[in-house]
């Protein structure tokens, strides 16, 4: 069997850098992306990894970016993309909200993971799986103590155009996933997170293969549950 390629975008560090750690442990072959020019984690796990990382530049807000990022891996094909960039801006009531705000939350977390979408889909092998990090905070359903307003409505935002693209590409057998990670001691999920990055991501990556070559679209968590919409 060859080996299998994973896109991971939005790879230097937290979630992004234990996925591309992970996949590359199972034996896949990974491109990771960094927004940045400085050294990261994602480099460092690239100069240990005998070949089977690579490193790529991509800031996903530049439509022009993501065109170049496509026409550098053109001739590869992907088994797994996953989308895993994303940012907050804190805890903010949305009537405080600047618009400057809610314009880069949105762009960054709903419409920029879309345009990768949309722009490697033709990339992905036809059985292979396109994904997308969520979160409960995208879930309408569970909303029940507000908070993060901003961040939950891009997520929420983010479900909605992913349902969107499968309802567009329902000829295509592609698996499409949002994944929630759970609550992880990250900068998005906080000091005080039950879970840590260790604890989260196998099960995101275990998740991911469960549902290898089932065409559709499901809202999961990091134990393979169902997300209320």
């Amino acid at each position: 069997m060859s080996t299998r390629t994973a896109l991971i975008v939005g790879a230097s560090r937290t979630l992004g850098l234990g996925l591309a750690t992970e996949y590359t442990r199972r034996g896949w072959d990974v491109i990771g992306t960094v927004r940045g020019g400085g050294r990261t984690g994602l480099h460092e796990l690239a100069e240990a990894s005998g070949g089977s990382v690579t490193v790529e530049s991509l800031d996903m807000t530049k439509p022009d970016r993501i065109t170049a990022l496509r026409d550098r891996l053109a001739e590869r094909t992907l088994d797994l993309l996953f989308v895993n960039a994303a940012i907050t801006r804190g805890d903010i009531p949305i009537g405080d909200v600047p618009e400057e705000m809610f314009t880069e939350v949105m762009v960054t977390n709903a419409l920029s993971p879309m345009r990768v979408v949309e722009s490697f889909r033709s990339l992905v092998a036809p059985t292979g799986t396109i994904g997308v990090m969520s979160s409960t905070q995208g879930s309408v359903g569970l909303n029940t103590n507000g908070g993060q307003d901003v961040y939950r409505a891009s997520k929420s935002a983010l479900n909605q155009l992913m349902r969107g693209y499968a309802a567009r590409h329902t000829d295509a057998a592609h698996t499409l996933l949002l994944i929630c990670p759970g609550h992880v001691r990250t900068e998005l999920g906080g000091p005080d997170a039950p879970l840590s990055i260790d604890q989260s991501v196998p099960g995101v990556v275990d998740t991911i293969d469960r549902h290898s070559g089932e065409p559709g679209l499901r809202f999961l968590n990091h134990q393979g549950r169902p997300v209320p919409w």
